[in-house]
């Protein structure tokens, strides 16, 4: 997993070169909702041979289909998202610093893995 800050009102497409590097394991498909609707992102994981999974936004006038069973898998993620946010210190964000706030999303990360493994 590999995470990144933005700022709070940058867009949420602004943030995917942080964090789709190159270093990391080649996806085989991006599931992602319309918020990563953009040509540049479709083009770059094109090149990569990843399928993106992205609904189109409604003002587009080219369509892409989507495949919803695969689209509907995002809701793994987004729980994942919600039990990080269960711990008050990511939700709230007391840390003043980015790498102590980052550092602490994979203590909450590494929490919920192995209570995941235990299970």
């Amino acid at each position: 997993m590999r995470t990144e800050i933005t700022a709070g009102q940058t867009s949420d497409y602004l943030g995917f070169d942080l964090v789709m590097a190159d270093n990391l394991p080649a996806p085989s498909v991006q599931l992602a909702d319309r918020s990563y609707d953009a040509d540049t992102i479709r083009e770059t994981m094109a090149k990569r041979d990843v399928l993106p999974v992205i609904p189109m936004r409604k003002s587009c006038k080219k369509r892409v289909g989507v495949d919803r069973s695969l689209y509907r898998l995002r809701n793994l993620v987004e729980r994942c998202f919600n039990k990080l946010k269960n711990a008050r210190r990511v939700a709230i964000r007391y840390d003043k610093t980015a790498e102590s706030f980052l550092c602490f999303i994979d203590i909450t990360s590494i929490r919920l893995w192995v209570r995941h493994l235990s299970t």
